[in-house]
């Protein structure tokens, strides 16, 4: 839940610290340490992913890392959260899904859909050329089906 609704790598979500959720009214995002390319970003917070996260917080307690390994002492593994991932698709009945970097895909490509523009997309995902967000415009369908020709924005012309 939290790859999707944040847009992040399998890396930035198992690197994520209690500490990088700002849920301030005001705020209401997630801040990515050290992205791809060593950057840092900031990224949304659904107040639907915040909700979830709040009660996973409540019964187990995390510290520093959201999402730590079985002993505790360091991030969850990447292999671990793509195998996480695995079993929950296969739980809901999904044997050909992809991997867990189809969220990642997914939440630029509804975000694009929804008509948020490129360059949004494009910090949100911490993309440094514009280049790499441009994929996700073959990957919006109904930007294509869903647009009006210029022709029914004009005025009626006399014939």
């Amino acid at each position: 839940m939290t790859t999707y609704a944040a847009g992040l790598r399998v890396s930035e979500v198992c690197a994520l610290h209690v500490s990088d959720i700002e849920s301030a009214p005001d705020r209401m995002c997630l801040k990515v340490r050290q992205g791809k390319g060593g950057q840092d970003r900031y990224t949304l917070l659904s107040p639907r992913l915040l909700e979830t996260l709040r009660l996973y917080w409540q019964t187990s307690r995390p510290r520093p890392w959201l999402f730590p390994n079985k002993a505790g002492d360091g991030p969850m593994n990447d292999q671990t959260a793509q195998r996480m991932y695995r079993a929950a698709c296969e739980a809901a009945g999904l044997a050909n899904a992809a991997g867990i970097h189809t969220l990642r895909h997914s939440f630029a490509t509804h975000l694009l859909e929804a008509g948020v523009d490129l360059h949004t997309i494009q910090r949100l995902l911490g993309h440094g050329h514009i280049s790499t967000t441009l994929r996700y415009l073959h990957l919006a369908r109904n930007r294509l089906t869903g647009t009006t020709s210029p022709l029914e924005l004009l005025d009626s012309v006399p014939a």
